[in-house]
C-alpha cells in the first residue's frame, strides 16, 4: 500500500483517505463521496478495513464486532472506491502485539474526558492506528465522522502537532430516518432495543430545545440530570456519560448555551452507542 502510495504521489495524485472499521454502511459511504469530492475525478480514494485490537478494552467486544469483508468490497466498489486496505494485525503491529510492539502515539489534552474517562486505553489505539494508517496510505486528504465528534478532534489536534501532511474533514453524521445515528453497532439493536435507541437523539433535540428556549445559559448539572432521567425512562436504557463541552477545545462548560457542544453515551441493552450535537 505504501509502495503505491509513493508512486501516486511521484505521478502528482492526490489520495483521498477514509479509514473505517468496515461492517460499512450508508454512513461510511458518505464519508466516501465527500473524499471524491475533495479530491476530484483525477484523484484516488483509498478505503481501509481493519477492526483495530488497541482501541477495545478487555471487556469490549472486539472478538463479536460485526464483519462482512465481501459485503463491504461490494460497497466500495459500487461507490467508486479505487483501493480497499486490509490489512492483518501481523501487518499492523509486527511482530505481533504480544511480542514486541511498543511504541504508541497519545494525545493527552482532548482524550482525557468522556470516551477517555469511560474507555482509558481507547484513544491511544485510535491516535496509533490513525498515525500508521497516515503513514501508510500517505492522504493529502482524510475523512471523518462527525458521530465520534472526540475522535475528530483529536485527530486533528495529532496531525497539527506531529505535523502530518494531511487535511482533516469532518462529515456531517448520517441518521437513520428516526434519526437514529448510523453505526455499524446497530446490528446488535434487536427487538425493541431498535426503537429505544431513538432516545439518544431524542436527548440531543430536548437539550437544544431547553437551551434555545431559555432567557439565559443553563446549568450544565442541572440538564445532564434531566437528560438522565429522560433517556433511562426506556426500559433498557443507560446513561454512561452526557457532557457539555466547546467543541474545539472539548472543555466542560458549567452553563450551557448556543454554540456549546454535547455529547452522550448510552447503553440499550449491551449495545453502547454514541451521538452528539450542538446547542
Amino acid at each position: 500500500m505504501q509502495r503505491l502510495a509513493r508512486r501516486w504521489q511521484r505521478r502528482g495524485v492526490r489520495i483521498g483517505f477514509v479509514p473505517t472499521m468496515g461492517y460499512l454502511h450508508e454512513g461510511h459511504i458518505s464519508l466516501v463521496r465527500r473524499a471524491r469530492q475533495a479530491v476530484g475525478r483525477s484523484g484516488l480514494v483509498v478505503v481501509s478495513i481493519y477492526v483495530n485490537p488497541t482501541q477495545f478494552g478487555p471487556q469490549e467486544d472486539l472478538k463479536k464486532y460485526p464483519r462482512d469483508l465481501k459485503r463491504d468490497k461490494q460497497l466500495c466498489r459500487a461507490a467508486g472506491v479505487d483501493v480497499v486496505f486490509v490489512p492483518s494485525d501481523d501487518e499492523m503491529y509486527p511482530p505481533g502485539m504480544t511480542k514486541g510492539f511498543s511504541t504508541w502515539v497519545g494525545e493527552e489534552r482532548l482524550s482525557r474526558e468522556m470516551e477517555g474517562r469511560s474507555r482509558p486505553t481507547h484513544f491511544r489505539g485510535v491516535t496509533t492506528v490513525v498515525a500508521k494508517l497516515f503513514n501508510i496510505v500517505l492522504p493529502d486528504v482524510a475523512v471523518f465522522g462527525a458521530k465520534d465528534w472526540q475522535q475528530a478532534a483529536i485527530v486533528r489536534r495529532i496531525v497539527r502537532d506531529l505535523s502530518f501532511p494531511v487535511k482533516i474533514i469532518v462529515a456531517s453524521t448520517r441518521r437513520e430516518p428516526d434519526g437514529l445515528a448510523m453505526s455499524s453497532r446497530n446490528k446488535y439493536l434487536v427487538g425493541d432495543l431498535r426503537g429505544q435507541a431513538v432516545v439518544l437523539w431524542r436527548a440531543v433535540r430536548r437539550a437544544q430545545a431547553l437551551v434555545r428556549a431559555a432567557r439565559r445559559p443553563v446549568e450544565s448539572a442541572r440538564l445532564k440530570s434531566e437528560l438522565k432521567s429522560f433517556i433511562e425512562r426506556q426500559p433498557d436504557a443507560r446513561v454512561d456519560y452526557v457532557e457539555f463541552f466547546h467543541p474545539e477545545t472539548l472543555q466542560t462548560a458549567g452553563k450551557v448555551g448556543r454554540g456549546t457542544h454535547m455529547a452522550l453515551a448510552v447503553f440499550v441493552g449491551r449495545t453502547r452507542l454514541i451521538d452528539n450535537g450542538r446547542m
